[in-house]
């Protein structure tokens, strides 16, 4: 009988992403007590995102295996915070914000004009795979509504006008 391939092995991750990985993980480590390396799972994950392109299964396993924790405490972070995408994305991921202050702004309308403007639903990316839309629950910035992040840039004091703009303006 054979073996089923592990979910999200990490074999399946490219060696010279994970090499890279590791450096820049020893780094961040050396802020941490050696015994309390597992508090470092958010940056792990943001480093992970950050060198293969989403927190996959595969970047989540690694993340655990390197700081001695569960595959499954590594996947409760990376499905609990929206700045983590546990699937790829586009080379541009533009964030709305709908909660109460933006909303009442104008952020919904935003929300919905990106959304017709690339035919898409909330989550997709464009079929060019440039341009990933997703509605989030608060980007924090309520006195200054309505808000979106692109590419973890804040944009404040938004009108459709300015989005057009900001959006039209990403490569």
């Amino acid at each position: 009988m054979t073996k089923p391939a592990s979910v999200g092995a990490v074999e399946e991750l490219p060696r010279e992403k994970i090499e890279h990985f590791d450096r820049e993980l020893q780094a961040i480590l050396k802020r941490y007590p050696p015994d309390r390396k597992a508090a470092a799972m958010l940056p792990a994950l943001r480093l992970g995102q950050e060198v293969f392109g989403y927190a996959s299964p595969a970047v989540q396993r690694l993340c655990a295996d390197r700081l001695g924790v569960s595959a499954a405490r590594a996947e409760e972070v990376a499905t609990f915070y929206v700045m983590f995408h546990t699937e790829p994305v586009g080379a541009h991921v533009v964030e709305v914000c709908t909660n109460v202050s933006c909303s009442l702004c104008g952020g919904e309308r935003i929300f919905e004009y990106l959304k017709k403007k690339l035919a898409l639903a909330n989550g997709q990316t464009t079929r060019d795979g440039r341009i990933t839309v997703r509605e989030v629950e608060c980007l924090g910035s309520c006195g200054t509504a309505p808000a979106m992040l692109v590419d973890e840039e804040m944009y404040e004091r938004l009108d459709v006008q300015k989005v057009e703009q900001i959006v039209g303006g990403l490569k």
